[in-house]
């Protein structure tokens, strides 16, 4: 155990002991690869060493061959770093937990994770909620570790989706939210407020893209030439609308000026069976890596405009673009198309011409350039 302690001294690995059962395996996300595997290997073997056959590892980041082969029992449940994962992926995991840990009493569940603790922190909060089913008096105890560790090590470097997400597995468990199953049309997506990225300021050119999902993949991308100042308001009409059920993910980047590349303005995730309003409105503190940039205003926020059905909602014609906005709905730029989630579970060495793919359930995404 030595060895491992010296590990987590150097920031090489964090391993803790949430509960006398339940065990948080991370990594940092920037970890070399060979010193990954290598410190991968000791882990595994304290782990054999202490629990022998008894522990199950559910591997919470992208799929490797090196976790599957070294470790008895893997499950793979992976999902982007820093996103929130699909809401029935997360009922998935709390079952596979519960089924394993009342299998027999010496055994124990690792989660492992490379990179950020959000992803662990989304596990361990909705377990909390869902072993509160459950009214010993031993596992009371073990959700008051759950929670100060969600509380107090996770989520302060979790996102708001991330958070979103625990909050709407807690409200199904309870009954506190009842499940919408009516599709929604999305018609309008508007951002109030446009972040500053430009240290010049004035005159910026933003580039949206959105993509949206129903039970497969269709991605749908709008290019965004803005001149005017914070205040200015970004309308996307989309008719007739856009039927969306299920996961959510909205995207939005910046395509910087006279280069190459771009930022995240924010990212947001939600999901259509929590919705009971046709009407959704996101904060800056709702948006994820917005709620803590600077350059985003206050005020800001990103609305979203529903229906039942796909035909044009009659007295809205006001929500329209000014003359400082202008909107391309067929944009060709090949840097605002250049990622995807659907491969997220293909690891770089399994892709021949080495580039690094994502694979998630990807409902709605949108990028602001």
């Amino acid at each position: 155990l030595s060895l491992i302690q010296k590990m987590e001294e150097n920031n090489e690995v964090d391993l803790v002991y949430i509960t006398e059962r339940i065990i948080a395996l991370s990594f940092p996300g920037g970890t070399e690869e060979h010193k990954y595997s290598v410190h991968l290997r000791e882990v595994t073997n304290m782990l054999r060493s202490k629990h022998q056959q008894h522990y199950l590892l559910l591997n919470l980041s992208e799929r490797r061959h090196d976790i599957t082969k070294q470790n008895p029992r893997v499950l793979d449940f992976g999902w982007p770093d820093h996103h929130a994962p699909a809401l029935d992926k997360i009922c998935s995991i709390c079952k596979a937990m519960d089924t394993w840990l009342n299998a027999d009493p010496h055994n124990v569940v690792v989660l492992h994770n490379k990179g950020n603790w959000g992803r662990t922190g989304v596990v361990v909060g909705a377990y909390m909620h869902y072993s509160n089913l459950s009214t010993s008096a031993d596992q009371a105890l073990d959700r008051f570790a759950m929670k100060r560790f969600y509380e107090d090590k996770a989520m302060p470097m979790g996102q708001p989706s991330q958070r979103r997400y625990v909050h709407y597995f807690a409200g199904l468990l309870s009954g506190h939210i009842k499940i919408n199953n009516k599709p929604l049309f999305l018609h309008h997506v508007i951002m109030h407020g446009i972040p500053n990225f430009e240290s010049k300021g004035g005159g910026r050119t933003h580039c949206c893209t959105f993509n949206s999902s129903v039970q497969f993949y269709v991605y749908v991308y709008y290019s965004i030439n803005v001149q005017g100042d914070s205040h200015t308001s970004i309308c996307i009409t989309i008719e007739p609308g856009l039927l969306l059920k299920g996961d959510i993910l909205l995207k939005c980047y910046h395509k910087r000026y006279q280069n190459p590349s771009r930022d995240v303005i924010f990212r947001v995730q939600f999901h259509t069976c929590a919705l009971h309003n046709l009407a959704l409105v996101f904060t800056k503190n709702d948006l994820d890596e917005t709620f803590k940039d600077e350059r985003f205003p206050e005020y800001g926020k990103v609305e979203f405009i529903f229906s039942f059905d796909p035909e044009k909602i009659k007295g809205l014609d006001h929500l329209q673009n000014g003359p400082s906005v202008s909107v391309d709905y067929n944009t060709q730029d090949p840097l605002i198309r250049w990622d995807s989630y659907e491969n997220f579970n293909r690891r770089c060495e399994d892709v021949k011409d080495g580039k690094k793919r994502y694979s998630w359930c990807l409902l709605a995404d949108i990028c602001v350039s």
